[in-house]
């Protein structure tokens, strides 16, 4: 019996290992899968909910870390994950994405000379004042399988010189996830809860340092989200981080009556509400990948995106940090300017499946 754990650490990873962990049922009498939760995201809302909607297990292990700085928590986790890596002696971790979990664990595991897979391998925004970029350069560089989602991150690794032995194209868990569930969507009552009529409403999620952290570029960005709110109603399930800040900053009574802060809500709700938006304005990785499979309009307020084939070949627009731009084009989306997309190859719903059989092929 070979012994494989998964990590999830904040709320995106959970949807990536939810697909895993279905697709390694078939092989549960040659391998055992085992999910470590490392805490990164210790909110109910932000964490627990996750597991419940996407229907996961409780995890095998929860190391409980918190937050902190970005040492503080990346050191916490690899502390209390070597623990585990020393009782449980597994063959393989999977880590996903690129968060703080992601490279404490894979470098944990580096160290004591156990083989990581790491899952969206090969995603660079060329961005290094990100910490989210220096975690995937790290992970992929001392990762023994990287499974990657788009034919940038092929392109990528090979500049970096990764032998191309180690880089399968496998396509995105996170597609698999949505299309798993998103038959379920049809049962949520979130739709009636925030009063929102479908193809008539805009959906923001902002939570990137570069767009929360200084009072002078959240004051602006209220501003664009009131000026979208004179268009729309807007729904913004709001991050904690972005929360506290504009409590600090005072900014919160800013917000006319047509912008609705929520707090964050589960996969299930979320993905409703994605599915039914006219308009998304996010800083976030994911939602990129989302709208594009569901045909969403999406303004990415970001310099830059580690998911190009979103607005190669998809519906995001990238329209950099200034508020002026991103008002303008997503008012030209709210007055039907809207990008044709195509969903990019092998988003299909069957990524966890290839993945798993590459790893069992190896492994047994």
């Amino acid at each position: 019996m070979k012994k494989i754990i998964s990590v999830v650490g904040a709320r995106p990873n959970f949807m990536k290992v939810a697909p895993l962990h279905r697709a390694f049922r078939p092989y549960k009498d040659k391998i055992q899968h085992l999910i470590c939760h490392t805490g990164q995201h210790y909110d109910e809302k932000m964490s627990k909910i996750f597991f419940d909607d996407l229907e996961l297990p409780r995890p095998d292990f929860y190391l409980g870390v918190g937050s902190g700085s970005h040492a503080q928590q990346t050191g916490k986790i690899m502390i209390e994950f070597e623990k585990v890596l020393l009782e449980e002696k597994p063959d393989l971790i999977i880590v996903v994405g690129d968060v703080n979990s992601t490279i404490a664990c894979s470098l944990t595991a580096s160290k004591l000379q156990i083989p990581t897979a790491h899952v969206e391998a090969g995603l660079r925004s060329f961005d290094r004042t990100m910490p989210e970029e220096i975690n995937r350069i790290l992970t992929d560089s001392i990762s023994e399988y990287l499974f990657v989602t788009e034919k940038s991150g092929l392109t990528n690794l090979k500049n970096e010189g990764v032998p191309e032995s180690k880089v399968y194209f496998t396509g995105n868990v996170m597609i698999d996830s949505l299309v798993h569930f998103l038959p379920k969507t049809n049962g949520t009552n979130v739709m009636s809860k925030f009063d929102a009529a479908p193809g008539n409403y805009v959906l923001v999620t902002l939570h990137r340092p570069s767009n929360v952290d200084h009072r002078e570029q959240l004051s602006s960005l209220i501003d664009l989200l009131n000026s979208i709110g004179a268009m729309r109603r807007v729904i913004f399930p709001i991050h904690p981080r972005t929360s506290k800040n504009m409590e600090k900053f005072g900014l919160k009574n800013r917000l006319n009556s047509n912008v609705l802060l929520t707090e964050p809500i589960g996969y299930l709700d979320f993905l409703t509400l994605i599915k039914n938006a006219e308009l998304i304005l996010t800083d976030s990785g994911g939602i990129q990948e989302e709208s594009t499979y569901l045909g969403i309009q999406c303004v990415t307020v970001r310099k830059t995106t580690e998911r190009p084939v979103t607005v190669e070949i998809g519906t995001n627009h990238l329209v950099g940090d200034n508020y002026k731009n991103a008002e303008q084009v997503s008012k030209e989306i709210l007055s039907g300017k809207k990008k044709a997309g195509k969903i990019p190859e092998k988003w299909d719903g069957k990524a966890a499946g290839r993945i798993c059989e590459i790893i069992a092929s190896s492994l047994l």
